[in-house]
């Protein structure tokens, strides 16, 4: 009896979202071409994380950022690989929610969409954060000293250091509001994206002009040339040179860089808007990620020769490298652009994502159905929008800059892990169409019993070990697919034990035996399991693009994702851990039972 009920309850887990046989045209009657979805890419992508460079390499990665920034851009690229696959496989506009919901299950489907509800809510008020630094950059920072002295008598000292966020946040709050009467943009954020990318390549290139090589090989006498020798001590410094901080501050800087990756994903939210999505998505997705590195990898070159990386200070942003040079116009005129752009960048992009995931998962019962009614009517828009600033103002004061671009870079790099995840098992399992889909999806949810025995009768395929590593299909079957789940169910938790492990990177120097003959055995688990998944038979539905070297570039893309989440302090793990135990709360407690594939 308990048996049973266990095994429903796990059914109830992991039952999928069939998909819908019609694919419903937009109703803005918009269509994009590969162009727009580039400009598309590149304009979320290349957004308020370009101008927090200067911040991490100061204190986290010193010159060595553009290292860190190359191991984020492939991190983001292989992310991104994964989701060209999907937006070919799937021409629905969603995100990692929709994919993980109809390739791995509900439970795991609720995990990505409340990560994303967090990363979305953190993203924006990243936003206030960086507008309020633009603004103050302005003024010459006489906006946060006029307002601490002239009421700081009168109000706490921890508000009135603050103040300049209200006006921040009051900004984006008129701006959402006055996106409820404008839907028209495209063409107004394809020159906006223009322009963003025209001041990062003067940048760029006076970054080559004023730089000089040796900011990238500062020594002992450049630190007590520059003052810092009354209480000289290399720590907090870093040691000099072009990696000061270690290769563990290239690994910290490259989990925090990663959230200047973030943004491509919003290609695959407007697939209904395509000309040819199975073609202009997987390209859009791509060619705006190559063209973001290039640009990230140009701005962190130039702006570590332009300045010496201990003379910037954490909270410093890239228009400040101008002052080092003498360029004080240079200095406004990209701290004009910084706040333009952080404005006018952000005009449809405040409250209205989070608004479409949590649309998304009222629709399908994983949270209370009226919010799906609530979230888009006019009062609905009007109220969220207060409830999401207020949200803001209240993580703004409790959270740092830095805890936010890991909270949010958390985040992503889980949704990132999940549809690699779903990339490799859907490679192998049989072959389905739409229709298909959800007749198939209806048997595994409602455990028909009659597959069950014939599963289990003497036609059934059988499990052998030469099964496992000779196939006698040519084509994925139903074993062949439960193999796949299986084997990478494990693979993702030994290359988890492997990352915790390697994260303890000087006892592996230090050439303590223990830890070395753990990641040798793991490594010889994580071979042998990857080729059982090699040899089973894959999906030969030919598409307009897939990943290639299945299944190494998926688990690559899901080792170095989990590799940088190890890189997160603890107090964000905490916040995300008090976060996730909500989540689960509210699934267990109402998601699990009214969800509409039920």
């Amino acid at each position: 009896m308990l048996r049973q009920a266990l095994r429903r309850f796990g059914q109830k887990l992991v039952r999928r979202r069939p998909l819908e046989k019609k694919v419903y045209p937009s109703k803005s009657g918009i269509k994009l071409s590969t162009l727009d979805f580039v400009a598309l890419g590149v304009g979320h992508t290349v957004g308020v994380g370009v101008y927090f460079l200067a911040s991490v390499a100061s204190n986290q990665a010193g010159p060595s950022i553009v290292i860190g920034i190359l191991v984020a851009g492939l991190t983001s690229l292989l992310a991104g690989l994964c989701y060209a696959e999907f937006g070919a496989r799937l021409p629905r506009s969603g995100s990692a929610y929709l994919y993980t919901y109809v390739t791995m299950g509900e439970l795991w489907a609720f995990i990505t969409g409340w990560n994303l509800i967090l990363s979305l809510v953190a993203d924006a008020v990243i936003v206030v954060h960086a507008g309020t630094l633009a603004f103050n950059i302005l003024y010459g920072d006489q906006i946060s000293e006029t307002l601490h002295e002239s009421i700081s008598q009168h109000v706490l000292q921890f508000i009135a250091g603050n103040l300049g966020y209200f006006a921040m946040i009051l900004l984006l709050f008129i701006i959402e509001i006055q996106y409820l009467l404008y839907h028209e943009y495209h063409i107004i954020f394809k020159l906006l994206t223009l322009v963003k990318l025209l001041v990062l390549s003067f940048v760029i290139i006076s970054g080559f002009m004023k730089g000089d090589l040796h900011n990238w090989n500062l020594t002992e006498e450049d630190y007590i040339q520059a003052g810092l020798n009354d209480t000289f001590s290399l720590g907090p410094l870093g040691s000099g040179g072009f990696v000061p901080f270690g290769f563990e501050g290239i690994l910290r800087g490259a989990a925090t860089c990663f959230y200047a990756f973030i943004g491509f994903d919003n290609i695959v939210t407007k697939v209904e808007e395509a000309q040819t999505p199975k073609c202009s998505i997987p390209k859009g997705i791509v060619i705006s990620l190559l063209i973001c590195f290039l640009v990230y990898f140009g701005v962190s070159v130039a702006l570590t020769l332009m300045v010496p990386y201990y003379q910037l200070q954490p909270g410093s942003t890239l228009s400040e490298a101008f002052l080092h040079i003498g360029w004080a116009t240079a200095y406004y005129v990209v701290a004009f652009s910084v706040f333009f752009n952080i404005v006018t960048g952000n005009y449809m992009n405040f409250t209205l994502p989070v608004r479409q995931v949590i649309y998304m998962m009222a629709m399908d019962g994983l949270l209370f159905p009226v919010l799906a009614r609530f979230l888009f009517s006019t009062y609905g828009r009007f109220l969220t929008t207060v409830i999401f600033v207020t949200t803001g103002v209240i993580m703004a004061f409790l959270f740092g800059l830095t805890h936010l671009l890991d909270l949010r870079s958390l985040g992503t790099l889980i949704s990132y892990s999940l549809v690699a995840f779903c990339v490799l098992i859907i490679r192998y399992q049989p072959e389905w169409t739409n229709e298909e889909n959800e007749a198939q999806v209806q048997e595994e949810n409602l455990g028909n019993e009659a597959q069950m025995q014939e599963e289990n009768g003497p036609a059934a395929e059988k499990l052998t070990l030469q099964g496992l590593f000779f196939p006698g299909s040519p084509t994925p079957t139903p074993l062949s697919g439960r193999i796949v789940v299986l084997c990478s169910s494990l693979l993702a938790l030994l290359l988890t034990l492997l990352c915790l492990v390697l994260a303890q990177w000087p006892g592996l120097l230090s050439g303590d035996p223990a830890p070395i003959t753990v990641v040798v055995l793991l490594l010889g688990l994580i071979t042998g399991i990857t080729g059982v998944i090699w040899r089973q038979p894959q999906s030969s539905t030919p598409f307009p693009f897939k990943v290639p070297a299945v299944p190494l570039l998926p688990l690559l893309s899901i080792f170095v994702n989990v590799y940088l989440m190890m890189q997160m302090t603890a107090a964000t793990w905490a916040q995300f851990g008090v976060w996730m135990l909500i989540g689960f709360a509210l699934y267990l407690g109402y998601g699990i039972w009214h969800s509409l594939v039920a």
